[in-house]
C-alpha cells in the first residue's frame, strides 16, 4: 500500500514537472514577463547618433506574419531586403518573406518618393508605427544604412545565429538621417600580417554596422606584397611569401581581390587600394634586383622598423614598374581613388622625393584615378583632384600642420586620421599587451573627443572629405586581436564622420557605447573593457 501511494506521488511529481516545463517553454516562446514588457531601444540610442529623432507612440513588433516589402523595387533594393531577411531570420525564427507587393504593414523598404532628394546618396528616413517600419531613401545605399539603424533598434540577441526568445520591438517615431561627411573610412594593413579574404569580409561587416563607406587596403609594405600583378609576378609569389616574425604571409589573386571588392560593394563600401611608395618597398626591392640602384636584391624583411627602404628614383625602370602596377590595379578597381602612400620615406632625399612624386602622380591620373597620399605628399604639389591623408597628431610641429592646411587651401582634399586619436592599433594604456605607443596611449574618450571640422587649423571646411580609422598590424595577427583593438574605439570614429557636431558629447555617448557591448558579445566579438565606459554588469 505504501509503495502504491509512493508510486502515485511520484507520478504526480513527474506530471507537475512536465506541466511546469511546458509552461516554462510556452512562456519562453512568448518571452518572459519582464521581456514582454521591456521597453524597446530608444531611437536616439544608436551609433552613429542620428541627425534628427522624433519619438512616437506605439512600437512596431516583428512577428511570424511579418513580411519585408519592396514595392516596385529594383534588383538592388531586393538585395538589401534579402540582406535584412538573412540578418533577422536566424534569431527570430520567422520566415520574413520578401515581397514586391505594397502594403501598410510589415517592414517596408521604399526607394524614392516625396522629400527623398534632401536625403542625398546615403541618407534615409525610418518611420516606426504600430503597423509598420518603413525605411525610405533616395538611393539604395541609404536603405542599407537605414537597415543598420533598424538592426541596432532591435534587442542585441537579434545578432545571434540561432533562434532567440525575445519581443522584437522597434520603438515608435521617426529618424531622418544624413551623413556629415561623405568619406568615412576604415583602413586595414594586410602587409605586416596577412589576413584572408574571409577575415576581410568579417572586418567589412563590422565597419558596415556603423555606416563606414570606404575600405582602405594597405596592400604593400616592407614585410609583404599582397596583390597579384601579372606583369611582375614575383611581387606576390616571393614578396608576399612572409610577414612580420617570419610567418607564411600570403597574397590575393586577382579573383580574390575582385571578391573582396564585390563583398565590400554589397555593403555599399568602396575599396581604396594602397601601393606604398617610394619607401615601405622592401618586399618589391627583394623581389626584383633591377629595382635597386645597385642592382642587388636585399633580403626579405620580417621586422617592424620603418624608413630604411626606397625605390631607385633615377632609374627609368622604377617608373615602368609603377606604370605596370598602377595599370593593373586601376583596371581591377572601380572606385575613383588609388593611394600611393608617400610617408616615412626617410631614405629618399627631399629632392628625390619631389622628383619621384612629380613623376608618379601622373601615372595614376593616366589611368583615370585620383591620387590619395599620406600628408607628406604636401611636400610637393598634389595632383589636381588629389586628397591627402593627415596622420599627424596633436604635437605635430605647427610648420608641418600648416603645410597640409596650405595644400588644402589650394584645393587638395583632406582625410583626417590623427594617429593619437584615430589609429586603432595604438595601445589604450601602458598595460595593453597588443599594439604600439609611438603616438601615445589612446583611450576611448581621447579617440572620440575631437572635432574633424576644427582639428587642422587653417584648413577650409570645404576641403575636409571626412575621417578614417586605420589599424596597423605589426602586433596583430588574428580576428581576436583586431576585435580587441577595434572595439570600442571604431564606433566613435564613425560617429565623428556621420553625425552632426551637435550630437557629439562624451558624457552621453559613453552610455550609448556601453549599450553596444551585448551586441558585440552576441556576434562573438572581443573588446576592451575600458574603465571610462559604464559597461552594464
Amino acid at each position: 500500500m505504501r509503495r502504491s501511494r509512493l508510486f502515485c506521488s511520484l507520478l504526480l511529481v513527474a506530471a507537475t514537472g512536465l506541466s511546469t516545463a511546458g509552461a516554462q517553454s510556452a512562456a519562453a516562446d512568448r518571452g518572459s514577463p519582464s521581456a514582454r514588457h521591456a521597453k524597446p531601444i530608444a531611437l536616439d540610442q544608436v551609433i552613429p547618433a542620428p541627425a534628427s529623432v522624433k519619438p512616437g507612440k506605439d512600437p512596431y513588433t516583428i512577428g511570424g506574419r511579418t513580411q519585408i516589402r519592396v514595392p516596385g523595387a529594383s534588383g538592388e533594393v531586393r538585395r538589401v531586403a534579402g540582406y535584412l531577411a538573412d540578418l533577422l531570420r536566424p534569431s527570430t525564427g520567422y520566415p520574413l518573406p520578401v515581397t514586391g507587393k505594397d502594403g501598410r504593414d510589415g517592414i517596408v523598404l521604399r526607394l524614392g518618393g516625396k522629400d527623398t532628394k534632401a536625403l542625398g546618396a546615403e541618407g534615409y528616413r525610418l518611420t516606426s508605427t504600430r503597423h509598420a517600419v518603413t525605411i525610405t531613401a533616395a538611393r539604395p545605399a541609404g536603405l542599407f544604412h537605414g537597415v543598420q539603424t533598424l538592426r541596432q533598434l532591435l534587442p542585441p540577441s537579434v545578432e545571434k545565429r540561432s533562434k532567440q526568445h525575445s519581443p522584437w520591438k522597434v520603438a515608435g517615431g521617426t529618424i531622418s538621417d544624413t551623413p556629415r561627411y561623405g568619406y568615412r573610412g576604415g583602413m586595414i594593413d594586410v602587409s605586416r600580417h596577412f589576413f584572408t579574404v574571409d577575415q576581410l569580409k568579417r572586418y567589412i561587416d563590422q565597419l558596415a554596422l556603423y555606416k563606414y563607406n570606404k575600405l582602405h587596403l594597405h596592400l604593400t609594405d616592407d614585410q609583404g606584397w599582397r596583390l597579384q600583378i601579372n606583369s611582375w609576378p614575383r611581387l606576390a609569389s616571393y614578396g608576399g611569401s612572409t610577414q612580420v616574425g617570419g610567418g607564411p604571409g600570403g597574397y590575393y589573386t586577382k579573383a580574390q581581390y575582385r571578391e573582396i571588392l564585390r563583398y565590400a560593394a554589397s555593403r555599399y563600401m568602396e575599396v581604396i587600394p594602397e601601393i606604398d611608395t617610394p619607401g615601405h618597398t622592401q618586399a618589391a626591392l627583394a623581389s626584383y634586383a633591377k629595382l635597386n640602384c645597385n642592382n642587388i636584391a636585399p633580403p626579405i624583411y620580417t621586422g617592424v622598423e620603418v624608413g630604411f627602404s626606397s625605390l631607385c628614383v633615377p632609374k627609368k625602370v622604377t617608373y615602368e614598374f609603377l606604370d605596370d602596377v598602377f595599370r593593373e590595379v586601376a583596371a581591377l578597381t572601380p572606385g575613383p581613388y588609388l593611394h600611393i602612400g608617400g610617408d616615412e620615406a626617410h631614405s629618399t632625399s627631399h629632392a628625390d622625393y619631389v622628383t619621384f612624386m612629380n613623376k608618379v602622380q601622373p601615372l595614376v591620373t593616366k589611368y583615370k584615378k585620383k591620387v590619395i597620399g599620406w600628408h607628406q605628399l604636401t611636400a610637393v604639389t598634389p595632383a589636381k583632384g588629389a586628397a591627402v591623408q593627415y596622420w599627424g597628431y596633436d604635437k605635430t610641429p605647427a610648420k608641418e600642420r600648416e603645410q597640409v592646411a596650405a595644400a588644402a587651401r589650394k584645393g587638395a582634399g583632406l582625410i583626417l586620421s590623427p594617429a593619437d586619436r584615430s589609429y586603432l592599433d595604438m595601445k589604450y594604456t601602458k598595460d595593453t599587451k597588443l599594439g604600439k605607443a609611438w603616438a601615445g596611449y589612446v583611450e576611448v574618450q581621447r579617440s572620440y573627443d575631437w572635432d574633424p571640422a576644427t582639428y587642422l587649423k587653417g584648413a577650409p571646411q570645404k576641403s575636409i572629405m571626412g575621417v578614417e580609422a586605420p589599424i596597423w598590424t605589426e602586433t596583430l595577427s588574428t580576428n581576436q586581436h583586431l576585435d580587441y583593438m577595434t572595439f570600442p574605439r571604431m564606433p566613435g570614429i564613425a560617429e565623428l564622420g556621420w553625425s552632426p557636431r551637435s550630437t557629439h558629447d562624451w558624457n552621453t555617448y559613453k552610455h550609448r557605447l556601453a549599450s553596444q557591448a551585448p551586441r558585440w558579445e552576441a556576434m562573438g566579438f572581443d573588446y576592451y573593457r575600458s574603465p571610462q565606459v559604464p559597461w552594464r554588469k
